[in-house]
């Protein structure tokens, strides 16, 4: 056997055992996540067919008007999110639940206390007709204040439903949010059917339905939260409410770009209704709302990856982190540049769905709106997974930047440069070469930091030369059979020797990562059918050995296993061992992996 094969050295972007686990995690993660993101486009789709269908293309234009108000409490909602689970992340990767769970709680006011401030913003201007300044169509306008009126009733779900996922997700618990999900679409369908075609409550009827079933998402998941089967628990007792400010403060950046693309919101809608008139408004609302349950791909992808990337970077794991990105670029990129051709392929079937008369302008508008927008769903892909490292570092600088060229500067520029000539495809292309621009932003700013073009993910990604231990310090070893585990004693123990470390030591740190890594094979690898990997690190810290092993079986914390044997020396020799010679010994269950650390 050739014993360098299994180990770890991505600096030539291999793909490594290592990243193939990770790699598995990660596809198992992105289903749900997928579903997740879907939920708001679904929403979308059955309002964009009941309206275009049972109320008519102003009403279209209402939804269409609705759309910068909903990326605000997008914003809102990544802002707390985003904050909450990179925080909450590295309090998982660092082992310290008490500051997971204040983190959790603090979220939880927080976001029911901003819930109740926008519920009376969109009920004041829905019921005082206040919107005047939104449209000039007095039709429109009055379809569009009882839209608001309807969406008041589901801010709180949305801000809490669509934050709790991301929680779930952490604890392996994502079939919860699969069950919410299909719960949502079901009542949110018959509830549109109900009020939209029966009652025919019009715009009111599209939100009140999207409303209530944001009502049975958030109930369904927040049961879990309530009883006590998660480690977050809804509790407000002895809140650390300066916990709140650590989760603006993470989260804002990711906001902000949300934020900024509320603003580019309006500055197109009145560039559109200036310009094209309210039926381009209605194409560019059919579009979006359509495309929004493909875009669930990227967004879902990026869930996965913001929830590997904030514990990697609690656990200080340069590895997993330039991985997660590997995985990006190798496998989600080629999967939406294949979906944005389909798209491209099905532009007119898609617009078949709402409108049916090919002379009619609103038809031809929306054929090239699904033609040219899908482009944009590769190239958001890579912006967005370098904002997400960019966040959990703390890179504020190129994070406001991006979030400022991307979300107004680029988008809105491009847009009342094109369209006079070109209309609406000149804001459908400005979208693209929005794309373009912050891809090359990322790697002109690589440049700039690192003083030479990037050739490594470490340098695009601008990883600091001091995160995580130095490759001179670790060794990365990838056990699959029972065989490699073998030999794991003897690498272990001359890594250990090479760096100064005592004899007792080296040898004690061996054997104990033989016994963990033998354990795991013999008990773990054969409780199911699926293949698993053991991902070993030794690092050389502070004069310590510090021995992490990572792996992919049916949970199992070997401190339980001390307690029940405790009355009998016989058993459990090797885990004994282990507790009994190690300075600290850590175990827990993050995104369905479990993680042993032991420091000797």
């Amino acid at each position: 056997m050739n014993e360098s094969a299994n180990t770890n050295s991505n600096n030539d972007g291999t793909i490594t055992t290592n990243t193939k686990m990770l790699t598995r995690l990660m596809f198992r993660l992105l289903p749900v996540q997928i579903i997740l993101a879907g939920i708001g486009a679904v929403n979308g789709i059955v309002s964009s067919i009941f309206a275009s269908n049972y109320v008519g293309v102003d009403a279209m234009s209402a939804v269409g008007l609705f759309l910068p108000f909903q990326l605000f409490l997008q914003a809102v909602c990544l802002m707390l999110s985003g904050g909450s689970v990179i925080l909450c992340g590295k309090y998982m990767g660092q082992n310290n639940r008490e500051k997971m769970q204040n983190c959790f709680a603090v979220n939880v006011a927080v976001s029911s206390a901003i819930s109740v401030l926008f519920i009376g913003i969109f009920l004041v201007l829905g019921l005082f007709d206040l919107t005047g300044v939104f449209t000039g169509d007095e039709v429109v306008r009055s379809l569009f204040n009882k839209y608001l009126i309807g969406q008041a009733i589901g801010v709180l779900p949305l801000i809490l439903g669509c934050q709790f996922p991301a929680f779930l997700a952490l604890e392996n618990k994502s079939k919860r949010t699969f069950i919410a999900s299909i719960a949502y679409i079901f009542v949110n369908l018959m509830l549109n059917f109900l009020f939209v075609k029966v009652l025919r409550l019009e715009a009111f009827g599209l939100a009140l339905a999207s409303s209530l079933g944001m009502w049975v998402f958030l109930a369904v998941q927040a049961e879990c939260f309530i009883t006590g089967k998660s480690l977050f628990k809804i509790s407000f007792k002895r809140l650390g409410w300066g916990e709140g400010a650590s989760i603006i403060k993470t989260g804002f950046p990711g906001a902000v770009q949300t934020g900024y693309q509320t603003a580019r919101g309006f500055i197109v809608n009145h560039l559109i209704q200036v310009i094209v008139g309210s039926v381009g408004l209605s194409a560019m609302a059919t579009a979006n709302n359509l495309l929004a349950i493909f875009w669930a791909f990227p967004n879902g992808m990026l869930a996965v990856s913001r929830l590997m990337i904030s514990v990697s970077v609690g656990e200080e794991d340069r590895q997993t982190l330039t991985d997660t990105m590997r995985v990006m670029i190798r496998k989600f990129f080629p999967i939406l540049i294949g979906l944005a051709a389909v798209l491209i392929l099905l532009a007119e079937p898609m617009t078949n769905i709402f409108y049916h008369d090919p002379s009619d302008p609103v038809y031809m508008m929306t054929v090239w709106g699904f033609r040219i927008l899908p482009v944009c769903l590769p190239l958001a892909i890579i912006a967005t997974h370098f904002c997400c490292y960019w966040q959990a570092s703390g890179r504020q600088g190129i994070l406001h930047f991006i979030a400022l060229m991307d979300g107004v500067v680029c988008v809105a520029g491009f847009s009342a440069l094109l369209i006079k000539p070109f209309e609406m495809n000149g804001v459908y292309a400005a979208n693209v070469l929005n794309g373009v621009v912050i891809i090359l932003i990322i790697v002109i700013y690589s440049c700039i930091c690192r003083r030479h073009f990037p050739h490594k993910m470490d340098d695009l990604m601008v990883i600091p030369d001091n995160f995580g231990a130095p490759a001179c310090e670790r060794m990365d070893i990838s056990i699959r059979t029972i065989d490699e585990v073998v030999t794991i004693a003897r690498r272990v123990q001359e890594f250990c020797m090479e760096r100064g470390i005592d004899d007792r030591r080296a040898y004690l740190a061996g054997l104990s990562m033989e016994e963990m890594a033998g354990n795991i094979v013999e008990h773990g690898f054969t409780k199911d059918k699926r293949s698993h990997t053991i991902d070993v690190r030794v690092v050389h810290k502070e004069g310590d050995i510090i021995l992490r092993i990572k792996d992919d079986c049916v949970a199992f914390d070997p401190a339980d296993r001390t307690d029940i044997v405790k009355d009998d020396i016989t058993k459990n020799i090797g885990i004994r061992m282990i507790f009994k010679i190690a300075k600290k010994v850590q175990h827990q269950s993050v995104l369905g992996l479990n993680v042993l650390t032991v420091r000797i």
